[in-house]
């Protein structure tokens, strides 16, 4: 698994492990002296930039091991003589594992829906006891599992037993939200998804699997308009001065900062325009431009076409959702890091 040395000071060191990470900023948001840094959480879970989620400012940390202690997924480590501090005080620590028992039938439901697929089945095979039943071993990888619950609720026997997180409340602003599926490709439990429907029917934009959603908040972070607020209003596990660490992640997070630039090629760019209409930012101030009126509407938020190829207006409004990319024919349109200060 790969590290990143975030900072070290004497005999200590702060690492990130990427894999780990779901983007979700509880770090961030506990961090007292505001060292680290999140932004660029859509265009990386949709792995149309290289970079990570979180990066770090230098010469703030004072080496409170706060974040490590807050992380669901245990995607930050503070180390001491190079052994990682795991005490009940670290909530992917007191987090109970999610386990299977002896009832299991290796049905294969639970890996089947697995939002991180850290579930395998092992030597599975028809019982030869003369039983209608598989026998073979159902394995869960607990470096990838989000405690989403998804294994459990299918479980046809009840054999799975997990624990949240977090308890919290979802909002989503149907006004405010493009549908640019930035927090459905975001979501690590598979929260989030868009309905089918019919002929003349109306439906929400995205709708929420509550019973799935572990109050994260990447999506929030991922959302290039801000349609979405994820408010943490408990920590579920009897975690060691939980009390304290529920009170910094009640209060509203921090807005991810700007870590990616919008890049262009115009030589490659058709000037078909379906960057300027798809980007959620342009949408959002006006619903003409939103239906694909591009060259009645001189002004534009952030992107825009003139003399026929894309340009970017103004790079500080963009959402780092990178659906101009995801939509361009030709890659004339990319997001490459920009460096933290």
């Amino acid at each position: 698994m790969r590290e990143v040395v975030l900072d070290s000071k004497d005999d200590r060191s702060q690492i990130y492990l990427p894999e780990k990470c779901i983007g979700c900023g509880t770090c961030v948001a506990a961090c007292p002296k505001g060292a680290l840094v999140i932004g660029s959480v859509g265009a990386v879970a949709r792995g149309l930039i290289d970079k990570d989620f979180i990066e770090k400012k230098k010469g703030e940390c004072v080496f409170c091991s706060i974040c490590a202690r807050v992380c669901p997924t245990g995607a930050l480590e503070v180390r001491t003589a190079g052994k990682a501090e795991t005490d009940e005080s670290y909530l992917h620590v007191a987090l109970k594992s999610t386990t299977v028992n002896e009832k299991c039938v290796h049905c294969g439901l639970c890996a089947e829906v697995c939002p991180q697929s850290c579930i395998e089945l092992k030597d599975r095979r028809l019982a030869e006891n003369g039983s209608l039943r598989f026998e073979g071993k159902t394995l869960i990888d607990l470096n990838r599992c989000v405690h989403c619950g998804w294994c459990a609720q299918v479980c046809p026997v009840g054999a799975i037993s997990f624990e949240k997180p977090f308890a919290g409340e979802f909002f989503r602003d149907d006004d405010v939200c493009q549908a640019c599926r930035t927090c459905v490709h975001t979501c690590p439990a598979n929260a989030l998804f868009n309905k089918d429907w019919k002929p003349g029917e109306i439906v929400e934009k995205v709708t929420r699997r509550e019973d799935a959603c572990i109050y994260c908040g990447a999506c929030a972070q991922a959302c290039p308009v801000r349609a979405i607020t994820v408010h943490k209003t408990a920590i579920i596990p009897e975690m060691k001065g939980k009390k304290a660490f529920e009170k910094k992640l009640t209060e509203p997070a921090p807005w991810p900062t700007l870590t990616s630039t919008l890049k262009t090629d115009e030589d490659a760019c058709l000037g078909c325009g379906n960057c300027v209409i798809a980007c959620p930012v342009n949408a959002l101030s006006d619903p003409y431009l939103a239906a694909g009126h591009l060259n009645e509407l001189e002004a534009k938020p952030l992107l825009e076409v003139k003399n026929g190829t894309v340009k970017v207006a103004d790079q500080e409004v963009c959402g780092s959702c990178a659906t101009c990319s995801m939509i361009c024919p030709v890659d004339a349109i990319w997001l490459v890091r920009r460096e933290v200060v």
